[in-house]
């Protein structure tokens, strides 16, 4: 969500704010004041919110962590359980430092909760459009039949295209093995387990 030169990112879900479940912002801005302001807006008794002046690197991680959450979804469809999932996660998080570092070359500190956090929820979460959907298409269903079954848009499709193309553009290219990855089991209709297989023996 864009306010002007500011961005809101998470981590969190819309539906635990509903629920007034203790819930976690970050606004970014350039501008301190605009931040500020926005901040006081959406502060209550079960929103905390925090500031930071990465608005490119925020916005970012927002695309990313939807294609990782895919792929934690599409490893648990297959089968694979919490030991692989959490490196894939610990690999994916690396991923995306080095994409946005590519792009946005700042100090910034990946660890903190619009990065990690944000990607945390996002491939943990029974909430997760992304993992929903990832997780079909690792049990065999086709994107077409999975979108057809969810009621909702799962962002990570349109967004690894988005990010496996804006990598291969790149002058220098950042190293993606799992959007590449994703990549080619949604627009490549590879074997989701013939290609999880082989990136098991990438990452570590």
């Amino acid at each position: 969500m864009c306010l002007r030169d500011s961005v809101i990112g998470g981590p969190c879900h819309a539906e635990e704010i509903a629920l007034e479940r203790l819930s976690y912002l970050t606004i970014a801005s350039s501008n301190i004041n605009l931040c500020e302001q926005i901040s006081e807006k959406f502060k209550c008794k079960y929103i905390n919110v925090s500031s930071s002046d990465d608005v490119i690197g925020i916005e970012y991680a927002s695309m990313l962590k939807n294609i990782y959450a895919l792929a934690v979804g599409i490893s648990n469809g297959l089968g694979y359980g919490d030991n692989y999932q959490s490196v894939l996660v610990s690999n994916s998080i690396k991923e995306m430092k080095r994409f946005i570092s590519k792009r946005h070359k700042i100090k910034r500190n990946i660890n903190n909760s619009a990065y990690l956090g944000d990607l945390l929820v996002t491939g943990y979460s029974s909430f997760s459009r992304n993992r929903m959907f990832g997780n079909m298409i690792g049990k065999g269903y086709t994107v077409r039949a999975a979108q057809l079954e969810m009621k909702m848009v799962a962002e990570g499709y349109i967004a690894t295209k988005k990010a496996y193309l804006l990598n291969q553009e790149a002058n220098k290219k950042a190293k993606t093995p799992i959007i590449d990855a994703i990549y080619k089991i949604l627009y490549e209709k590879r074997s989701a387990r013939k290609i999880f297989k082989e990136l098991s023996n990438i990452i570590s």
